[in-house]
């Protein structure tokens, strides 16, 4: 192996913590405008989502962490190679691939939340509408 290959991972793994950093951003702006909420109908809204945001914000700390974590031992695996220790880079390569692929599982899981919290809010949605269609 040489060291280029591990550097080749290095501008995916940039833009998935970008990614990344950007799913918490909107779940952050998510949670400022669901304390703005206040009636009745709007606080069961919220209740059916707070869970899926708790799940959501760890899920993308870890996500966070491991792609981090992944980028890390890119590096490593790069300095190794660098220094002649092939095994070495070898094996914090290998490393690197299993974290980064952790990582996408739990975006992929942090998806699948996020799916099932938009049919909340389509669910809402599709109750007020029937009900100012009854009035």
């Amino acid at each position: 192996m040489t060291l280029t290959t591990p550097a080749l991972l290095f501008p995916a793994i940039s833009l998935l913590l970008l990614a990344y950093t950007n799913r918490f951003l909107v779940l952050a702006q998510l949670i400022r405008q669901l304390k703005q909420m206040e009636s009745e109908k709007e606080r069961s809204i919220i209740a059916r989502q707070l869970g899926m945001l708790r799940k959501r914000i760890v899920l993308t700390k870890r996500m966070q962490a491991l792609g981090v974590l992944s980028f890390f031992g890119c590096t490593l695996s790069m300095f190794a190679l660098f220094l002649g220790a092939q095994t070495l880079g070898v094996v914090c390569f290998g490393i690197s691939l299993i974290l980064l692929s952790l990582s996408l599982l739990y975006s992929l899981y942090e998806i699948i939340i996020s799916t099932n919290a938009i049919n909340v809010e389509l669910e809402d949605f599709e109750q007020r509408q029937q009900q100012q269609n009854l009035d």
